[in-house]
């Protein structure tokens, strides 16, 4: 009757899957991310408007998701928006999101030494123009890296943040994109080398493509590629890094009618990549996929699909 949070697990590489619903609230609860630590913990943070606006709530469970304890992690008098997670090799937790208290949209960050029982807050950006939509990628080393587009030059470019220090001192922001189309929605993924590696997707062609940068020397200089050449819209990009090293990154794009889930992989740390893989071929719409990588190498990608009717949602796996 409204969004609620429900969660899916298998411990059996996908062949079957239980379900536990998270939240029973009387306002909309949505936007979920996820995060696991190396403890096995898994973090899940998402939006509710119960408290008459959004605000960011986190779940942790310790067990496997049996159990789910939970917190809520902002009391802010505007909106809280679009949370991103992730869970660094020492249990630390980080979160970001976009929040409009300050008047217009600018980026906040959480982080939680203590597996979650509390955080400390800073804001990341004191912008004219709208800050949103932020990722964030944690390193084992300790490293934070940041990104999310800004319309402060007047249309919408990526932007990023880099601490060293685990989230004591931030390094002063670098502009990633000077392009004259529409640069949004940045994914970003740390591989173990210390490599970064963002994609988002740009309409300077014309229309939505999606390009890809990479930094090899934290932070400091990137390389850029653009990785799909499409009639139609490609866009929400998602990546994900494997222990070998391997970049893989999944979009949307209707160039064959309707919206399909496509994927693309770079063996050689983004310098080359293979050619696009199709992988749905849908009477529905295939949308907005998020991408994960295990130990043994497999690949799986999750979205939602319209095809039976209604919003479900469709899970594959590779390798």
């Amino acid at each position: 009757g409204n969004y609620e949070i429900y969660y899916k697990k298998s411990t059996d590489g996908g062949a079957t899957w239980s379900t536990k619903r998270l939240t029973w609230n009387s306002g909309t609860s949505a936007y979920p991310v996820i995060a696991a630590d190396s403890s096995g913990n898994i973090h899940v943070v998402w939006i509710d408007d119960t408290p008459g606006n959004y605000e960011i709530y986190y779940k942790k469970s310790t067990d496997g998701g049996a159990t789910w304890s939970t917190k809520r992690l902002t009391w802010n008098s505007g909106d809280s928006w679009y949370p991103a997670i992730a869970a660094d090799s020492s249990g630390n937790i980080h979160v970001v999101w976009m929040e409009n208290t300050p008047g217009n949209w600018e980026i906040y960050y959480k982080k939680s030494t203590d597996g979650g029982a509390t955080w400390s807050t800073k804001r990341l950006t004191w912008n004219s123009g709208t800050s949103a939509y932020p990722a964030i990628a944690a390193e084992s080393s300790g490293n934070i890296h940041v990104v999310w587009y800004d319309n402060t030059p007047g249309n919408a470019e990526i932007y990023y943040k880099k601490s060293t220090d685990g989230s004591a001192t931030w390094q002063a922001t670098k502009r990633l994109t000077w392009n004259s189309g529409t640069s949004a929605y940045p994914a970003i993924a740390a591989d173990s080398s210390g490599n970064i590696h963002v994609v988002w997707y740009d309409y300077t062609p014309g229309n939505a493509e999606i390009y890809y940068k990479k930094s090899t020397d934290g932070g400091i200089s990137w390389t850029t590629k653009r990785l799909t050449y499409n009639s139609g819209y490609s866009a929400i990009p998602a990546i994900a890094t494997d222990s070998s090293g391997n970049i893989h990154v999944v979009w949307h794009d209707n160039t064959p009618g309707n919206r399909e889930i496509y994927y693309k992989k770079s063996t050689d740390g983004g310098a080359t990549w293979q050619a696009t893989k199709r992988l749905t071929w849908n009477s529905g719409y295939s949308a907005v996929p998020a991408i994960a990588t295990d130990s043994s190498g497999n690949i799986h990608v999750v979205w939602f699909d319209y095809t039976p009717g209604n919003y479900e949602i469709y899970y594959k796996k590779g390798k």
